[in-house]
Order: C-alpha cells, then structure tokens, then sequence
C-alpha cells in the first residue's frame, strides 16, 4: 500500500502554487532556457518569485545554482527573457547588484579584503559613498548584529560561520530588495547553522535559499523543486517537501534494489 500510494504522488503533475503571474516588479522569468554545448541545462517557460521567502530544491545538478545566477545577472539566458525589479538582465546587467545581493556557497570565494570592516564597507564605496562614512555605516551594521569589534579582524582568523555571517553583513549593507543564497549553510557545523537561520529569518529582504536542509525550508513560504533543469513541484513548503522526501526514499529503494 505505501509503495502504491508513493508511485501515485511522483506522478501526479507538479504542484501548482498559483505562481504563474507575470509583473513588472519582481522577479519573473517568461520561456527561459539555458544550454551548453548541445545540452538543455535549465528549461522554465513562466515562473514568478512573489514569495517573501522561497526555497529551491533539488537533486545535485538539477539546476538549482543556475537558476539563482540567473536572477544575479552572473548568467544569462540563451533564449527567453528574466525580469527583476522590471529590469532585463540582459539588457541592464549593470544595474542589478543596487537590487540584488548573492551570498556564496563557499564563503571563501566572497571574501577579497584582508578585514571585515574592508569586506563591509567596500560594496558601499564602490556605489559612491566616502571611505569614512562607508567605515562608520559598516560599525553600525556589525554593532546591529552583534558583531562589535569585528572591524580590523582578519578574515582569514574567522571560523567558517563568522566569514559567512560577514559575507552575509557585506552583502546587507548596500541594502539590496533581494537575497539570493546558494547552499549557504553546507560547511557549518549544527550550532552555527541555527544561529545563522535565525538572523536570516529576521532579515527584511526577500531571500530565495538554493538548499538541502530541509529543515530550515519547512518555514519558508513556498518551494520550488527542480528536477533535471525543470519544475517538478511548486507550493507550500510543506507539500513540496513532502513529494521530495517521499522521492528520495523512492530513489533510495532503487539504488539498493540494483545495488
């Protein structure tokens, strides 16, 4: 009865969350594709983000950090058009990191300066701001998240969750409208990833999470499940969660089966 009833739920069509809308704020994507070489990476014909928190899931190489450059401008379409905050990135590549915010899987690839104090307040600078007061917005934002006295540590004395709370703080402070996370939390120990959540659940911004910890995106407030470069499932966290876990075990069942 139970392998019945989980064949019958990996096949039904992908979930709907009634996300199909197309606006001109946002983020939307309207028959985008991606190939490399002869191959068809990403296929979504419409999706819109218009979700406070969204999570992306899904197996390795199922797309999931390519969907995420996507709305960063760091990759474009090969056909099919993204929109975010009514901008194309193709056309406005330039604009979007005023909008936009990307926090690295490996926060070692992020960092660039020697000191978090650098690290914070050169996005600033870089949109113009004086070095001073860039200096004294980036001690208000490190005192703001509890962070005091962080300013002229070295990088690289930090533990891996402390350079990616600075990754995270680097990327507020040019206070962008979205977030975008790829598995940011796979190198961290347990204690960190729970801390970490927690200032990200706090955080005003909209925040689209790449993840496999499941347990973090049951909060969130829709899913979006890509399965070899498209959209298997779509909706509350709670439904597509469920699907994904019961198609892991599915999957689980096979590989011992012909192991």
């Amino acid at each position: 009865m139970v392998r019945c009833m989980t064949r019958a739920l990996l096949e039904r069509p992908a979930i709907s969350g009634g996300h199909e809308r197309v606006a001109a704020s946002g983020i939307s994507f309207a028959g985008v594709a991606v190939r490399r070489a002869d191959r068809l990476v990403l296929s979504i014909p419409t999706l819109h983000f218009d979700a406070r928190r969204i999570g992306v899931i899904g197996d390795n190489g199922s797309g999931k950090s390519t969907l995420l450059r996507l709305i960063n401008g760091l990759l474009l379409p090969s056909s099919g058009q993204v929109l975010v905050a009514g901008l194309e990135t193709a056309r406005h590549r330039k604009e979007l990191p005023a909008h936009v915010g990307f926090v690295f899987q490996n926060p070692d690839h992020q960092l660039i300066f020697p000191t978090v104090g650098e690290e914070i307040a050169f996005g600033l600078t870089e949109r113009g701001m004086p070095a001073r007061q860039a200096r004294q917005q980036a001690l208000a934002l490190l005192e703001q998240h509890g962070c005091t006295g962080w300013a002229d540590r070295n990088v690289n004395e930090l533990s891996g969750g402390q350079k990616q709370l600075v990754c995270i703080l680097a990327v507020l402070a040019t206070d962008p409208s979205i977030l975008l996370m790829d598995e940011p939390f796979s190198s961290l120990d347990l204690p960190t990833r729970l801390t970490l959540s927690r200032k990200i659940m706090s955080l005003p911004q909209q925040i689209i999470m790449a993840s496999h910890d499941l347990e973090l995106l049951a909060r969130f407030d829709r899913v979006i499940w890509l399965d070899a470069g498209q959209i298997r499932a779509d909706g509350s966290a709670a439904e597509v969660l469920r699907a994904y876990r019961t198609h892991a075990v599915v999957a689980a069942e096979a590989d011992l089966v012909t192991a």
